[in-house]
């Protein structure tokens, strides 16, 4: 699998809504010992990581979620990202096996190539191939720890 500094180096990455980003970021740090990686914006998005490898990443409320992070219809406050190889492949198989697709594949400035689908039971799933090394100052990140 391709590095990319705008990525963490883990496989599979939940993906978790807060209604506020850094209070979110300053608790999970403090708290449980997460390290940020990576903002993306103020109060937009972080990248954390804990222990060897494991990563989770911290987005603010969009689509149906109100401020305080509650689920309002049609809101997402949870998903999973996976790294994998062979992306375009492998979204025709989840399709062909019932997947709902919900963003086709599309290339990132940020050096990932992604596609998102919902499970036939309602999960929502995105995953991410690396087509490129990004150094995430060349769209807007600030790489905070890490290389």
């Amino acid at each position: 699998m391709r590095r990319n500094r705008s990525v963490p180096d883990a496989v599979v990455m939940p993906v978790l809504v807060y209604p506020d980003v850094r209070a979110a970021v300053a608790w999970l740090t403090e708290a449980l010992g997460f390290v940020e990686r990576l903002r993306i914006g103020e109060a937009h998005r972080s990248q954390l990581h804990v222990g060897d490898g494991a990563a989770v990443i911290v987005t603010e409320p969009r689509g149906g979620a109100d401020p305080r992070g509650a689920a309002g219809e049609g809101a997402v406050t949870a998903s999973v990202m996976v790294r994998i190889d062979n992306l375009r492949e492998h979204c025709e198989t989840a399709r062909s096996c019932g997947a709902r697709i919900t963003m086709e594949p599309a290339d990132f400035e940020y050096g990932e190539t992604q596609y998102q689908l919902e499970d036939p039971f309602g999960h929502r799933w995105t995953f991410t191939e690396t087509y490129a090394d990004v150094d995430p100052s060349d769209w807007g990140g600030i790489l905070l720890a890490g290389d």
